[in-house]
């Protein structure tokens, strides 16, 4: 992959919160397959969304990306339609939408996942609830919130998703960045869990839409 890799993580889903936040670390799920190298025009483009990024102050941080096989539209409707979240993300429980419409800027939506015992942190389960702060249709969208469980916060996780057009498919690009005291206690940690976590939305997001393609 083109974009830098903190501390792969062998442990299945964990949070990709703004989120997609922490899925199942209970259950590995194989990295996405790798992307040629974006150009520097698209790695510029992909930082932000309507000029706003990820927490640039933020210790925790992680980024990748994977080119899918499918129509624009395929993949922006699968990664929008946060409801049918738990139909192709197992880790993904629930999922509401906390207003009626299509997701536009302001959009509110509410959805937990697991999160496994780890030495320091019980079994739980993460509800998050995500502000969409940015979006521009088929192109980027950008959403914030915490993630909240019993005995495990995060206060906030910014995550940015963009996608590009390219020879063949689409280039997904996604980041996403975690703030909160409990977090930042170990960061290596929870740089990994947050990498697997998108490591692994990036793959259920490839499968499903190459899947429906055509």
């Amino acid at each position: 992959m083109p974009t830098t890799r903190t501390l792969p993580f062998a442990l299945p889903l964990a949070l990709p919160l703004a989120l997609a936040v922490v899925g199942a670390l209970a259950t590995a799920a194989p990295a996405a397959q790798a992307a040629p190298a974006p150009t520097a025009a698209q790695q510029s483009r992909a930082s932000q969304c309507r000029g706003q990024g990820v927490d640039a102050s933020a210790r925790i941080r992680y980024h990748s990306d994977v080119v899918i096989k499918a129509p624009l539209s395929t993949v922006w409707k699968l990664q929008t339609d946060v409801e049918r979240w738990p139909s192709w993300q197992p880790p993904v429980l629930s999922a509401e939408r906390l207003d009626a419409g299509p997701l536009l800027k302001g959009s509110r939506f509410r959805w937990t996942t697991p999160a496994p015992a780890t030495p320091t942190t019980p079994a739980t389960t993460l509800e998050i609830t995500s502000t969409v702060r940015q979006l521009r249709r088929e192109a980027c969208v950008l959403w914030s919130g915490p993630a909240i469980g019993q005995g495990l916060r995060v206060d906030e996780g910014v995550h940015l998703w963009t996608f590009t057009e390219v020879k063949g498919g689409v280039r997904v690009h996604t980041e996403e960045t975690w703030t909160g005291d409990q977090v930042e206690a170990d960061v290596p940690t929870a740089t990994a869990a947050l990498g697997a976590g998108l490591e692994a939305w990036l793959h259920d997001l490839k499968t499903t839409a190459e899947h429906r393609r055509g």
